[in-house]
């Protein structure tokens, strides 16, 4: 990693610490419950075991129960608020922005999972939350989703709970809104609707950041994820655009305009974004494999490795803690090198800690890199 964006990126936090305390967000529109589990491999005794490391063996021990059974045991490593909007809103206010949440927290009673959540943000809930199992494994993890309460994040619904010139003013005193998770809202394109004809036009003032999140669209048919990108590219007009992808988000994303899939090499990746940002035209693009980053804008691109270990303390929210710290760098208006640096940063801090890092936490943290 470079010594020296670690150090332009530290400077930058130094320099804006109070600009960044002021900072009004506004996120949405999901909530999750997530339960973070292991998978026994061999049980020693009552309170000894030892876990499945890698996703593979998994999969091989399932495929070789094909035809017959399979027992596996499932432990609890805990529980804890999920949902891309939440985990990233969660590692903004670490950050010590000022955060409005928007989303299906618990309805009429906010789950206690979001309880400490509630207590650093100003929370609006709009229905139950979803639940999630994350089955975690050094080399990924697999997301098992309950998804009934998701129906109720619709445009109706937001509106019985904020009317429409509050929503309005909830975008003009925000200087960064990110919406996630357009993959598991199967209302999320309507709402974008919404926002470009009912929100848009009475914005004032400069042109705000909004972060987009697709999570993990393959399992939307092209011709939704298609019509998603071209509403994307229309907030360009009143918005700066920040479209975050991972990987194969950002090969799947490639297709629907011609792009091959990149390979995995920091190269590769870094032309995959600039592809992506010219096709689409939208302010920054960009790309977050696991152990580096990549951004384009309109005049230019850059790469920075992350902090890998080989020996997470969890992966669920990894990338959501990515965006939060590239988001970060973007508000502080530095270049993308800088806001790639503070990405993986926090993204790397987190899962080595289980924790969103403070504004002085990731300092000290970029002071190591």
């Amino acid at each position: 990693m470079s010594t020296t964006t670690a150090s332009l990126a530290l400077a930058a936090l130094k320099k804006n610490a109070q600009n960044i305390a002021n900072t009004q967000t506004l996120v949405g529109l999901d909530g999750f419950v997530d339960t973070i589990i292991h998978v026994v491999a061999t049980r020693e005794s009552a309170t000894k075991f030892k876990r499945l490391h890698q996703m593979a063996d998994f999969g091989a021990k399932i495929s070789a129960a094909a035809g017959l059974s399979a027992n596996f045991e499932f432990i609890t490593e805990a529980i804890k608020l999920g949902g891309n909007g939440p985990i990233m809103a969660n590692a903004l206010a670490a950050q010590g922005q000022k955060i409005t949440y928007l989303g299906n927290l618990g309805f009429p009673n906010i789950h206690p999972v979001f309880h400490d959540f509630a207590k650093n943000a100003h929370v609006i809930s709009l229905a139950e939350p979803g639940y999630t199992d994350a089955i975690e494994f050094d080399d990924g993890k697999l997301m098992c989703g309950k998804h009934e309460g998701l129906k109720d994040v619709n445009w109706n619904n937001i509106l019985k709970h904020v009317p429409e010139e509050d929503f309005i003013q909830l975008f003009e005193q925000s200087a960064l809104i990110a919406l996630v998770n357009w993959t598991m809202l199967t209302s999320m394109s309507a709402i974008f609707k919404k926002i470009l004809t009912v929100v848009a036009p009475k914005l004032t003032g400069p042109k705000r950041w909004i972060f987009f999140d697709l999570a993990d669209p393959a399992k939307r048919t092209r011709e939704d994820l298609q019509e998603a990108l071209t509403l994307i590219a229309k907030f360009q007009k009143t918005f700066k655009v920040i479209l975050g992808l991972n990987l194969q988000e950002a090969r799947q994303v490639g297709q629907l305009y011609g792009i091959p899939p990149c390979s995995d090499t920091q190269e590769a990746v870094a032309t995959q974004a600039v592809a992506l940002q010219k096709a689409l035209g939208l302010e920054t693009v960009v790309v977050h494999p696991t152990h580096f980053a990549a951004a384009a804008d309109a005049t230019s691109s850059a790469v920075v490795a992350g902090p890998f270990t080989a020996k997470p303390k969890i992966t669920t929210g990894a990338g959501d803690h990515f965006n939060a710290g590239f988001c970060l760098g973007r508000l502080l208006d530095d270049d993308l090198a800088v806001s790639l640096q503070l990405g993986v940063a926090t993204s790397g801090y987190y899962v080595r800690n289980a924790k969103s890092p403070s504004l002085n936490e990731l300092k000290k943290f970029l002071g190591t890199l």
